[in-house]
């Protein structure tokens, strides 16, 4: 099956473009192998979940992350989210301690931020795949290719969003976004090895909202179900 076919279809109509072209057949063929030879995350059916939730039309914020978790159970295809019953990485908790100390609102006894996602904020890691206990593993085989188109996709539209670039690489993007049109939310990243230098206290969420509510549109409810 062509990577093309796993895209959900208002996804796929906006990015037909690519997907003759020789980067993705590629890609397709390198994960393959992957995972013919190695245990390869997320599971095919959810690499492009973020997708799935978030429609191409409805995107409002995009949250940028940069491969999946690399251990069991983790990736689901959402960056920086895991599946309720799955402990939250040390960054996902990081966010949550931002995210009460920004909002008030407390932690919920998970990291599955659907939620978030069915409101219109594209959880978008640069990379979607990565082989097992290997981070960066699948970095620089096409992925990044592929989702700088989605970016420059939701840059290009008329609607303003808020794109949210905590660390350097994210950061990067910068250049693939209208600034004249959008709103760009930076900070360091919420990794345990950075939060503390900017992170914490950047007071992302109640950022998005300002941004979101001035363009005229709704806030993100940030609050996840228990």
């Amino acid at each position: 099956m062509r990577l093309a076919d796993a895209i959900p279809a208002g996804w796929r109509d906006v990015l037909s473009d690519e997907f003759e072209q020789p980067y993705m057949h590629e890609l397709a063929a390198f994960i393959a192998e992957e995972r013919k030879q190695h245990t390869v995350y997320p599971p095919k059916a959810e690499v492009f979940t973020a997708l799935a939730l978030t429609p191409y039309d409805q995107a409002r914020v995009v949250i940028l992350g940069q491969d999946p978790y690399h251990g069991p159970n983790q990736a689901h295809g959402l960056a920086f989210s895991v599946r309720k019953g799955v402990p939250p990485p040390p960054s996902l908790v990081n966010i949550f301690k931002e995210l009460r100390a920004d909002l008030g609102i407390a932690p919920p006894r998970h990291g599955y931020l659907a939620e978030w996602a069915e409101q219109g904020v594209l959880l978008l890691n640069t990379v979607l795949t990565v082989r097992a206990g290997a981070a960066a593993s699948h970095k620089g085989h096409g992925w990044e290719r592929l989702t700088d188109r989605i970016i420059e996709l939701v840059s290009a539209r008329e609607r303003p969003a808020v794109f949210v670039l905590w660390g350097t690489p994210a950061q990067r993007k910068t250049a693939l976004i209208d600034t004249r049109r959008h709103t760009i939310v930076r900070s360091v990243h919420p990794s345990p090895l950075s939060a503390d230098s900017g992170f914490f206290g950047s007071r992302p969420f109640s950022k998005v909202n300002a941004a979101l509510e001035a363009s005229g549109e709704p806030p993100i409810d940030w609050q996840l179900s228990p």
